[in-house]
This record gives C-alpha cells, sequence and structure tokens, in this order.
C-alpha cells in the first residue's frame, strides 16, 4: 500500500474573496495507482450525459460561470467525495469543520460570511450526491482505496493581508500557506511512503532550498527539475516520500483535482454570500467573481456601504 497527496489552490489571483488551499489523499494499493481507472465507472475525468459518475477533474473545467447552474456539478463531485469518505455535510460550517475547523471562527467576523450557517448543497440534488457517494465508497473497497482525509486552508482577506505585510512577497506568502499542507501529508509518511502531487504555478522550477528550511533533519535527492516538473526525494530515517511540483498536476493526478474542486468549492460558496450581502446594501449591484478589473469596480462601488456599516478596507480588498 502506499499514500498519495494531491494539493492545489484557488483564488490566488482575485482581489476579493479569500484564498484556499486544499489537500486530497488517499491510501492506494501501488504508488502508481490511476484512481480514475480504479473507481471507474463510479468516477469518471469527463462528464457525460449518459453516466451517473461523478467527474473528478480540473475545477475550471466543472465550474462553468456563464452557464444557468454552475455551481452544481462542482457540488456534486465535492460533496459525493467527501460522503464516500464518510464525512456527509449539510452546511458550510460542517464541511468547514471537517476540512478547516479554524475558518469556522475567522467567518463571524465578516458580516457577509458570517455568523449565520449555510445549508449545503446550494445547487445541486442532495439525494443524488448520497447515491454518487455510496457508489464512490463501493468503489474504493472494492478498489482496496481509502480517503484518509480532505484539507484545506481558507485565507480570508484580512489574513491574507497580514500574511503579505509580514512577508512583503505575494508568493512567498501563498507558498507559506501550501508548505503547511505538504508538512501535513509529510506526517503521514509514518504510515508508509508518500507520493505528494503539488500543482505548480508560475515558472519557478527549483524548490529545493524551501523544502530544507521545511524539514532541516531531512536528507533530500533532486530527482528532476525541469520547466514543467520538479521532483525530490525526501528520506529521514525509516519515513520517506516523494514531492512532485508539476504545471497542470490536476490533469495527471486525481488527488490534486479532488483538492482543487474543493478549493473551488469552498470559494465559490463564500462569494456567493460576499455577493449576496453587498447586494442587498448597494442597489443595481452586479455580482463579482472578485478578479482585479471586476473586482476593482466592485469595490469602488460599494465604498459608500462600507463607510455607513464602518467596515475596514482589510476585510474587503486584498493588496496584492
Amino acid at each position: 500500500m502506499a499514500i498519495v497527496v494531491g494539493i492545489d489552490e484557488a483564488g490566488l489571483g482575485p482581489v476579493l474573496g479569500p484564498f484556499v488551499v486544499s489537500a486530497a489523499a488517499f491510501e492506494v494499493p501501488a504508488p502508481d495507482a490511476n484512481l480514475w481507472e480504479l473507481l471507474s465507472p463510479a468516477v469518471a475525468a469527463k462528464g457525460s450525459r449518459r453516466s451517473a459518475a461523478v467527474v473528478v477533474a480540473d475545477s475550471k473545467k466543472l465550474f462553468k460561470r456563464q452557464t444557468p447552474n454552475p455551481m452544481a456539478p462542482l457540488e456534486r463531485s465535492v460533496l459525493a467525495m467527501a460522503h464516500a469518505g464518510d464525512a456527509s455535510v449539510a452546511s458550510l460550517h460542517q464541511l468547514l469543520t471537517r476540512v478547516d475547523p479554524p475558518a469556522v471562527a475567522g467567518l463571524a467576523e465578516y458580516p457577509w460570511y458570517g455568523p449565520e450557517d449555510v445549508a449545503l448543497p446550494m445547487s445541486a440534488g442532495a439525494t443524488d450526491i448520497q447515491l454518487a457517494g455510496n457508489a464512490i465508497a463501493a468503489a474504493m473497497r472494492d478498489a482496496g482505496v481509502s480517503l484518509l482525509g480532505l484539507r484545506s486552508r481558507v485565507v480570508l482577506a484580512r489574513q491574507f493581508n497580514a500574511l503579505i505585510e509580514k512577508t512583503r512577497n505575494k508568493a512567498t506568502a501563498t507558498s507559506g500557506v501550501t508548505n503547511e499542507l505538504i508538512a501535513r501529508a509529510w506526517g503521514l509518511s509514518a504510515r508508509g511512503p508518500v507520493m505528494i502531487f503539488v500543482d505548480r504555478q508560475g515558472g519557478r522550477m527549483r524548490y529545493l532550498p524551501g523544502l530544507q528550511r521545511m524539514f532541516p533533519d531531512a536528507a533530500f535527492k533532486v530527482l528532476e527539475e525541469t520547466e514543467v516538473s520538479s521532483r525530490y526525494q525526501i528520506v529521514e530515517g525509516s519515513r520517506q516520500a516523494e514531492i512532485h511540483f508539476s504545471v497542470g498536476a490536476e490533469k495527471l493526478h486525481f488527488p490534486v483535482a479532488l483538492a482543487s474542486m474543493l478549493s473551488k468549492y469552498l470559494r465559490e460558496v463564500l462569494m456567493s454570500r460576499f455577493n449576496v450581502f453587498w447586494a442587498g446594501h448597494v442597489a443595481s449591484l452586479k455580482p463579482t467573481a472578485g478578479y482585479y478589473t471586476d473586482g476593482r469596480r466592485f469595490f469602488e462601488e460599494i465604498k459608500p456601504a462600507m463607510e455607513s456599516l464602518a467596515i475596514d478596507r482589510e476585510r474587503v480588498y486584498r493588496n496584492r
């Protein structure tokens, strides 16, 4: 048996809304196990009208903002996978309690997120999600696969700005959040060898110095450093892991795709609350996804309401 972990983020570029990084960990029969194949036909990499399979893929393929019900496919997949891992959830707070417990208290600091909870699912069918989750659970049992856990770090605007202020560098700040989940994944090496797959952003190729600072007592071997993939072996006593930073990792590795979907889902649920709140205070306000140009437009339009509600900029607008 081996352990595979996928890590991916959502919300790196926007100026509004949270930055979210997630990890999905599985125990599998072999390190090179293809979970799309092992769990077929309960899951698939592509959707089909003729199939009830849960689609596990890059979140950008599942969430199409211009479609009539953009949240439903993403929500169905994320909540069905959670249900298959014996983590059925009926609300946002329940989901966050499973994946990022401190985030629940953090939401209460923002009037658009809390303190009230949000019922889930918001768009997909609850019965369909349960049935799909049952099918995945059965497929995992038959294939000797276990979902060890889903974890996230939901970084809200004020926290994000504090990280930027501390590090003076956006890349350093956001990679530090990812590193928290890498460290958690390394903790699983006490159970056996771990393969950690991380979706690589930008043109960075060399990660060894950062890994050595994270794990000062471990020995490292550089397996590859190219424009598309950087791979390292980590050994400390009887514990070992390989970590891969790959461009387009969500297309190559099932756990990364699932992490991508969880991050995107959490961000979109929170953005829906953000938009609903401000629409209630600003007439004819067009909703936003939070990206730079439209995020600036939205921010300028809500400024008068922010002043009347005594809401400071740090809770709304991300500095970088």
